[in-house]
C-alpha cells in the first residue's frame, strides 16, 4: 500500500540530510507541502536550503523544549514526519557526550510525546544509522535487523535510544512509526564524514590552499550509497514501509576507507600526499559496515539507482565548487 501526503514536517531540516530530503520532495513531488523546523541559531544561516527557501515553511524550534515543538505540530499537523534532527558527529561526541545524548534522546522523546498529546496521527520516518550496530564480528556480515545493538560511540548509544523510542512508541501507543537505519552514504555538505573530509581537501590541494591531507583509519569497511538514493529510499520507506519495521538501507559498492582515498586521487589534478592525523582516530572504530538490504528490497521494491563512478565526481564537484 502507498500512502499520499499532502503536507510533511522534517526536523533538521537546515541540517545537511534534511535539507538535502527538503530539495528531493521540492523537486520530485512538488505539490507535497514542506514544513521543516530548526533551531534559532541554524535558522539564522539556512545556507544549506538556499535553493529552496521559497518552497518551503520553516518553523523555529528547539526539540529539547516541548512547548516548541507541540506549538509547531499543533500548527502544522503534517501527514508525514521525517525526523532528522540530530547531533551526529561521531568523533565529536566522543569530546562532547552528555550534549549529544541529551540533544538526541530528549528532542526525539519530546517530539514523540507531542504527537501522542495532540492525538495526530502521521507517519513518522525516524531515521537511524548504522552505527547503532557498533563493532559487528564478521560471522554477522552482512548486518541485517536483527543484529544486536553494540554501539561504539556516544553518538552511537544516542541512536539507539532514539531508534527504541519510536518502538516503544510504536508498541504502546500505536504512533505510526517506521525506522530506517542509514548506513555510509555520500553527503557533500557533512564536511566531517570521511568521504567528504577527503573530497575537500583534495579540492584545496588542487587550489594550493593545502599541502598535505590528513586522514584517520584507512581499514574500516563501508557499503557506500549516494545521497540522492538515500533522500528518496527515505520517502520509499514513508510511503511504503510497514510500521513498527525497522530498515537497514544502503549501497551497492563496498570498498575500504583507503580504496576511496585512493580513488579520490586518481581523480584528482594533482599528485595528493596523505597522512594520519592522530586526532582523526576514533578510542573505538566501527570497522565492518555492510548491510543485508533485503527486507526493505521485500517490503518497497526500491533499489538504489545511482551509479557509484556518478557519485564521486558529484561529490568532488561539490568540493570544487564550494572551496
Amino acid at each position: 500500500m502507498t500512502r499520499n501526503f499532502k503536507k510533511v514536517l522534517i526536523t533538521g531540516i537546515s541540517g545537511s540530510g534534511g535539507s538535502y530530503l527538503a530539495e528531493y520532495i521540492c523537486r520530485k513531488h512538488p505539490k507535497v507541502k514542506v514544513h521543516g523546523v530548526s533551531r534559532w541559531h541554524v535558522t539564522s544561516s539556512n545556507k544549506n536550503l538556499k535553493k529552496i527557501l521559497n518552497k518551503i515553511v520553516l518553523h523555529e524550534c528547539d526539540l529539547q523544549d516541548y512547548s516548541s515543538i507541540l506549538n509547531v505540530l499543533r500548527k502544522v499537523r503534517p501527514d508525514a514526519i521525517f525526523n532528522l534532527a540530530a547531533h551526529a558527529n561521531v568523533r565529536a561526541s566522543f569530546d562532547t557526550p552528555l550534549s549529544v545524548m541529551q540533544n538526541n534522546i530528549f528532542g526525539t522523546a519530546n517530539l514523540l510525546q507531542a504527537v501522542k498529546d495532540l492525538n495526530l496521527d502521521p507517519v513518522i520516518q525516524m531515521c537511524s544509522t548504522s552505527e547503532v550496530y557498533g563493532v559487528v564480528s564478521k560471522k554477522d556480515i552482512p548486518i541485517n535487523e536483527n543484529c544486536s545493538f553494540n554501539p561504539a560511540s556516544p553518538y552511537a548509544l544516542s541512536k539507539v535510544s532514539q531508534d527504541l523510542l519510536g518502538q516503544v512508541y510504536f508498541k504502546n501507543y500505536n504512533l505510526k512509526v517506521i525506522t530506517t537505519r542509514m548506513f555510509t552514504y555520500l553527503n557533500p555538505k557533512r564536511s566531517d564524514l570521511f568521504a567528504t573530509a577527503f573530497a575537500r581537501q583534495v579540492a584545496m590541494i588542487e587550489q594550493g590552499k593545502q599541502k598535505i591531507l590528513k586522514h584517520g583509519n584507512l581499514n574500516s569497511v563501508r557499503t557506500i550509497i549516494d545521497v540522492d538514493d538515500a533522500m528518496e529510499s527515505y520517502w520509499i520507506a514513508a510511503k511504503k514501509g510497514k510500521f513498527g519495521e525497522v530498515y537497514n538501507i544502503g549501497g551497492n559498492k563496498t570498498m575500504k576507507v583507503g580504496e576511496f582515498l585512493e580513488l579520490l586521487k586518481k581523480h584528482s589534478k594533482v599528485k595528493i600526499i596523505s597522512k594520519v592525523d592522530p586526532k582523526l582516530l576514533r578510542p573505538t572504530d566501527v570497522t565492518l559496515q555492510i548491510p543485508d538490504m533485503k527486507k526493505f528490497y521485500k517490503h518497497t521494491g526500491w533499489k538504489p539507482k545511482v551509479k557509484f563512478e556518478e557519485s564521486v565526481k558529484k561529490l568532488l564537484q561539490h568540493c570544487r565548487e564550494n572551496i
